[in-house]
């Protein structure tokens, strides 16, 4: 069975009605990405900061997945399809997606303030003063801007793996993820699907870009594999 590696970023979700930072001029939900999106950001105004990942937390309740979410778990019925998501919304969870590495962390789980590696479920608001058992303040378990992305070896390893790459609405400006599409063999195609592709560096003999949203384009990517099967 042939191996897909799909690398997703806020593009994905954004027909779902999760907005992106890309698309808000610079805002995050009328934040600047480093108010709500960094140990500075938190270490200077902490109830501002779970304020924000309370309301996205919330928004998850109210939304989701889209076509593309559901293709993605459809194609699991002919290929092995791992997913790298840049997103931390839980879409292509409920989508049916079996196989999903957050890179960057994931809205519905917490940690101790200095608990790296903690992982706590949680769907509901975290507001100062929750503590985890030894004792620390719960934050979101993000990774935020300024710190390591401890998933990144594996995911290097998965996107080794591929045998088609998929990458679908990410802008490729946000590393270490977007060095990702460097690991596939060479002989390995890989498929770029945004609205606004980022193509000024891409290997163009190697990259097929699809300038059209998520769900378009993977409508397309999925009646081209399997009419190839």
């Amino acid at each position: 069975m042939k191996k897909i590696v799909v690398l997703t970023g806020a593009g994905m979700s954004a027909e779902s009605g999760i907005s992106t930072f890309r698309d808000s001029n610079g805002l995050w939900e009328n934040h600047d990405i480093m108010e709500v999106a960094s140990p500075q950001g938190w270490k200077k105004n902490p109830a501002l900061v779970l304020d924000f990942y309370n309301k996205r937390r919330a928004q998850l309740k109210e939304v989701y997945p889209n076509l593309g979410h559901q293709i993605l778990a459809e194609l699991e019925s002919h290929f092995d399809v791992q997913i790298i998501t840049q997103n931390v919304d839980n879409l292509h969870e409920r989508a049916g997606s079996s196989h999903i590495l957050h890179l960057h962390g994931e809205l519905t789980k917490v940690r101790g303030e200095f608990s790296e590696q903690e992982n706590i479920h949680w769907e509901d608001d975290v507001t100062i003063g929750q503590q985890n058992n030894q004792g620390e303040q719960l934050r979101p378990a993000i990774v935020w801007f300024g710190e390591a992305v401890p998933k990144f070896e594996e995911a290097v390893k998965i996107a080794a793996s591929a045998d088609i790459m998929l990458i679908i609405g990410t802008s490729l400006q946000v590393y270490p993820a977007a060095s990702l599409m460097e690991y596939p063999k060479a002989n390995v195609p890989i498929i770029y699907i945004d609205p606004h592709p980022a193509i000024d560096s891409l290997d163009k003999k190697r990259v097929h870009v699809m300038a059209m949203k998520a769900s378009e384009g993977l409508a397309l990517v999925k009646q081209n594999l399997l009419g190839k099967k």
